[in-house]
């Protein structure tokens, strides 16, 4: 692998309740996946992180997830599947909305939290979100987990589809995400981090936590920018990988 995308979840602030350091992962990024206001985000938090994206020369993409503030859009929702595509193509349009006036557009779209994990399996929740990005734009790239219900739903229905890989997330056996709950599922050490990223550039493999190598596709990597110590992370990271001669570009 000669390229990679690093991408981070931003614009997830709300009012005066601040939620990382969106200026700084925006200098170490090369894919803003901006808050869609369902999960978290409010229209000034919003319209400051597309423009801010915009400055440092970052592609935004839509982080779609379930109406569900307070639950910071981790909870899982039982919507209709026609209601969740309402919902998504909303959030797609009120982010391409402060991204217009910003001078750029929504150029992906990313599920977020919840919905994420849900439609690695979930077939119906799955095609819904599918169905949303296909009605938007079909020019839209969506970013998901390798393997899942989502990716497959969204390449038979002609979307450009796109692994991603989680720097800071702990990996099943099965190739899911541990859940936040349990042992394992965050990683916060820098070195650890980039170390699991360069293997990935170099084996396309990653341990599980049960020590299973799992052969991961992927063509942009996360550092989520709610993490402790997200910008220490994402900073050793584009270090480690601009050392290997890997170039950190985005991937659309």
């Amino acid at each position: 692998m000669t390229a990679l995308d690093l991408n981070s979840d931003l614009g997830e602030s709300f009012g005066r309740w601040v939620l990382g350091d969106d200026e700084a992962m925006l200098g170490l990024v090369t894919s803003a996946n901006v808050a869609c206001g369902f999960h978290a985000g409010d229209p000034t938090t919003l319209r400051r992180t597309c423009t801010a994206a915009v400055e440092r020369g970052v592609v935004v993409g839509a982080q779609v997830g379930y109406r569900d503030l307070a639950g910071f859009g981790r909870r899982f929702i039982d919507v209709g599947p026609n209601e969740l595509a309402d919902d998504i193509v909303y959030q797609i349009g009120a982010l391409d909305g402060m991204c217009r006036v910003a001078g750029t557009a929504v150029r992906y779209v990313k599920p977020h939290g919840a919905l994420y994990n849900a439609i690695v399996h979930h077939e119906a929740q799955a095609a819904a979100v599918v169905a949303a990005v296909r009605d938007y734009s079909p020019e839209l790239p969506v970013l998901g987990l390798p393997g899942s219900a989502f990716l497959r739903a969204a390449e038979q229905a002609g979307l450009r589809t796109v692994g991603e890989f989680f720097v800071d997330r702990g990996y099943t056996p099965s190739g899911t995400l541990v859940p936040r709950s349990e042992p394992g599922a965050m990683l916060h050490d820098p070195a650890e981090v980039t170390a699991r990223v360069l293997r990935l550039v170099d084996k396309g493999v990653v341990a599980s936590v049960d020590g299973t190598d799992l052969d991961v596709l992927a063509e942009s990597a996360c550092v989520h920018g709610d993490s402790p110590g997200a910008v220490e992370m994402a900073r050793a990271v584009r270090d480690g990988l601009a050392a290997a001669g890997v170039t950190v570009q985005a991937f659309t």
